[in-house]
């Protein structure tokens, strides 16, 4: 059942809808002994102490821990992980926390563990979010009705564009990144990660890093940036789901030009007209009706921000190379058998058509409608 709400609407979330925690993978388990003992001294919690994981998610590992009667979520890296920049819990951490009177979307902090004795590897705690967070696989009972949808892709938009407008130097995070020539050291950086984690030839990620290098842009004016913002890492108002509550993930979060952040979220954002590897990945449920085109997401960015997204091209071309090495990366540890999680198995068709679909954007000049 759905009644709106002002200019929301509100709906009767069924269980099934929501993320719950189940059993921690096999390899991925925590140790409820030393946590436990870890959360009583060092935390002051009291009361048996139950984990599960959140299954979703391919990068650092999300966990439920209940104590006694408060729940918490549990951030740590994903095992076998050795790119250690990329895993920091502990910037992670400082990010949140210094977020929490200059951005109220970010979940409240409650503790960090760098004594790697604990869980063999850092890890910090925050407060749980509660409310809904759309999927690209969902059940389709879940699925908005077009007029919602495009309410909550307007408030994505909008909630983009304030994050880009936080006041970093106030919250004290001025020292987070070096935004001077910061497109350039991450189109250097991500052909870098992409030769290190490389398991087959794919041309079209060599010609786009080629491209990329040849073609960047002159810099914007530096704002915090969050490097992962899509549809499953906000949360949104049960009651109102044109209303977004929370922005997770924060991971990736640091200072530098925000039309990379917007062409991180363009990568991510996937047509029905894209290849069926994209579509299959999975990335968001962007396909569904209401939603705007990649187009039209720049333009509502440019108009909630005030800035002037005069190059879309390469900086969704720049998210479909980034998003390639990332899963490239994970691959990569899938195939040395570091991580036995199936769901990795074919990523690598994921990486080709990244590099295949930033080639015809290039072709094209252009960011949608590119097979047609």
């Amino acid at each position: 059942m759905i009644r709106r709400v002002g200019r929301g609407y509100a709906r009767e979330v069924t269980e099934s809808w929501l993320d719950r925690p189940t059993t921690p993978r096999a390899g991925e388990e925590l140790d409820l002994g030393r946590l436990s003992e870890y959360l009583s001294s060092v935390l002051g919690l009291e009361g048996e102490v139950e984990i599960s994981q959140y299954p979703r998610g391919f990068s650092n590992l999300t966990y439920s821990v209940r104590a006694g009667d408060r729940e918490l979520v549990l951030r740590r890296p994903p095992f076998g992980a050795s790119i250690r920049s990329a895993h920091d819990m502990g910037r992670e951490y400082r990010i949140l926390s210094a977020l929490s009177t200059a951005y109220p979307k970010a979940p409240a902090t409650v503790g960090y563990c760098d004594d790697e004795a604990v869980l063999g590897a850092p890890f910090y705690l925050m407060e749980r979010v509660e409310g809904v967070i759309l999927r690209a696989d969902m059940p389709p009972s879940m699925n908005p009705d077009p007029p919602l949808m495009k309410g909550i892709s307007q408030a994505w938009v909008a909630t983009l564009a304030e994050l880009h407008a936080v006041d970093y130097a106030a919250a004290g995070l001025g020292e987070l990144g070096r935004p001077a020539g910061y497109i350039g050291r991450q189109v250097e950086g991500w052909a870098k990660r992409y030769r290190a984690a490389a398991t087959d030839d794919v041309a079209s990620l060599d010609l786009t890093a080629a491209w990329l290098a040849d073609h960047l842009p002159p810099e914007g004016t530096a704002a915090l940036i969050h490097n992962d913002f899509k549809y499953d890492n906000v949360v949104l108002d049960s009651r109102d789901w044109a209303r977004i509550l929370a922005v997770l993930d924060w991971e990736m979060a640091t200072l530098g030009d925000p039309l990379m952040d917007l062409g991180t979220s363009l990568g991510y954002w996937v047509d029905a007209e894209d290849p069926p590897e994209l579509r299959e990945l999975k990335l968001s449920p962007t396909t569904l009706a209401g939603n705007p085109s990649r187009t039209e997401v720049c333009q509502g960015y440019a108009v909630a921000s005030g800035r002037d997204v005069g190059n879309p091209v390469f900086y969704y071309v720049f998210g479909l190379f980034k998003i390639a090495v990332i899963v490239q990366q994970i691959y990569r540890r899938f195939r040395l058998g570091l991580t036995a999680d199936d769901r990795f198995a074919h990523l690598d068709r994921a990486v080709s058509s990244c590099g295949r679909t930033a080639q015809q954007a290039i072709l094209r000049d252009r960011i949608d409608r590119l097979y047609d």
